[in-house]
């Protein structure tokens, strides 16, 4: 007979502070459009199975299975499949929390280095198997998978620690404002359509708005549909006058002009552009 007995040593650790908000478990067939957006919370993605890119608002990363993003609240982003390695992924909401190295800001964070990767992607299932059942306890228990999960991340990159995100968040009415043009950005939208939506004074909603995305609301629906006119670009065949009317912008010339204004080419010549670096990277 053997026998090993260990100890467990005492050790201070950080408090987490966290809530667990949602889970989902997405597989890219391509019958959704990918444009960038923002969430009030932190989002942890973890990829299942196949290869893509993670778009920020000025980067773009490769990813693969095993890879885990930490996208902090409100910074833009999307995610897009390889053609023929279409991604499968889940996705947590968590509040209360925000992830960020010593001495830094918070910032998207990808990891692919975990020991046991195999534990990770369990720990995912685990707390999609007990969101759905609901059973007796689910929510304490996916409240200590979650910090199971939180603090494996943390061991597996020392350089990063908690940070508490509940002094600084977007009012009701601006996330509301931004849900909707991120969601209505192809309607003819104007200022007195937002304010009908809150019952904002106009020039206050528009102040308010800035504050927290640096943008006035009509500059980040420009933003948006701009956003979304890349992606048509990028992959559909569509014709530049119907990717226009699609997206919200009046007529074709304008929709021309402020695409030459903002990216410094035509939207032809970005097709182009796209098309000539898909031939110089096939497996991309």
């Amino acid at each position: 007979m053997s026998h090993r007995h260990y100890s467990i040593k005492e050790k201070e650790l950080p408090k987490i502070n966290s809530r667990l908000l949602s889970i989902s478990l997405s597989k890219d067939e391509r019958d959704w459009p990918s444009v960038l957006h923002t969430h009030p919370f932190t989002e942890i993605f973890f990829v299942l199975n196949g290869k893509g890119n993670f778009f920020f608002r000025r980067d773009i990363r490769p990813i693969e299975t095993g890879d885990l993003i930490i996208i902090p609240p409100y910074l833009e982003h999307t995610e897009q499949s390889i053609p023929g390695t279409p991604l499968e992924y889940y996705v947590l909401g968590i509040d209360g929390i925000a992830f960020q190295e010593e001495d830094q800001s918070a910032s998207a964070q990808i990891f692919c280095n975990f020991d046991n990767l195999a534990m990770i992607r369990d720990l995912f299932a685990q707390i999609h198997y007990e969101v759905k059942s609901g059973g007796y306890g689910a929510e304490l228990i996916c409240q200590h998978l979650l910090e199971i999960l939180i603090l494996r991340i943390l061991r597996s990159s020392r350089q990063l620690v908690p940070v508490s995100i509940n002094t600084v968040r977007m009012t009701k009415e601006c996330a509301q404002i931004k849900e909707y043009l991120d969601t209505n950005y192809g309607e003819h939208i104007t200022l007195d359509t937002l304010t009908g939506l809150t019952h904002m004074n106009k020039y206050y909603m528009a102040h308010s708005f800035a504050k927290y995305t640096g943008f006035s609301p009509i500059q980040y629906l420009n933003r948006r549909r701009l956003e979304a006119a890349c992606q048509l670009l990028r992959d559909t065949d569509l014709s530049v006058s119907d990717i226009a009317g699609s997206t919200g912008f009046s007529s074709q010339s304008y929709f021309t002009q402020t695409f030459r204004k903002f990216y410094g080419i035509t939207p032809i010549k970005y097709r182009q552009d796209h098309e000539k670096e898909q031939i110089k990277s096939p497996d991309r």
